[in-house]
């Protein structure tokens, strides 16, 4: 499956979005869930996205953040979360038990709690996207033939 650019421009436009947004709203919330999200429409029709919804009512933005990770990206877990300075950091990391040191993690800041996380997530996304683009073969692939074979070697 083929990266989309539109998809990638899009989330270059909704990180932006974030980084200068002062506060996050119920608003640019759903913004994120229709730019970024590909799993949830899914999981709302499987019945396990009702916490997600009931938190962002709730205007529980740093738990709905995280319920988020957890739905649409369940393989990244919280890493590390830090305030210095009054900026948040947030790191999200695939492998939660390899030393700091050597972990490769997505990494964002924001002086809102549930901002740094949403940009963090957002970061778990463009990577899955470069990871997909580097998979995908630069040529086309040959097909197998699937009429007669014949021998065209000059055995004389």
């Amino acid at each position: 499956m083929a990266s989309d650019p539109k998809r990638n421009d899009s989330l270059d436009l909704l990180t932006e979005q974030l980084r200068l947004a002062p506060a996050l709203t119920p608003a640019l919330m759903l913004d994120v869930v229709a730019k970024a999200c590909v799993r949830l429409s899914a999981l709302t029709q499987a019945g396990k996205t009702a916490r997600f919804f009931r938190l962002i009512e709730d205007d529980a933005w740093s738990d709905a953040a995280l319920a988020l990770i957890e739905l649409e990206a369940p393989a990244w877990t919280l890493r590390r979360l830090i305030c210095e300075d009054g900026e948040w950091l947030c790191s999200l990391t695939e492998q939660p038990y390899s030393p700091i040191a050597v972990d490769d993690t997505a990494d964002a800041s924001h002086s809102v709690l549930p901002l740094a996380i949403l940009l963090a997530f957002l970061e778990t996304r463009q990577r899955v996207a470069a990871a997909r683009e580097a998979r995908r073969p630069a040529e086309p692939q040959a097909r197998a033939a699937t009429a007669y074979v014949a021998c065209c070697d000059n055995f004389a």
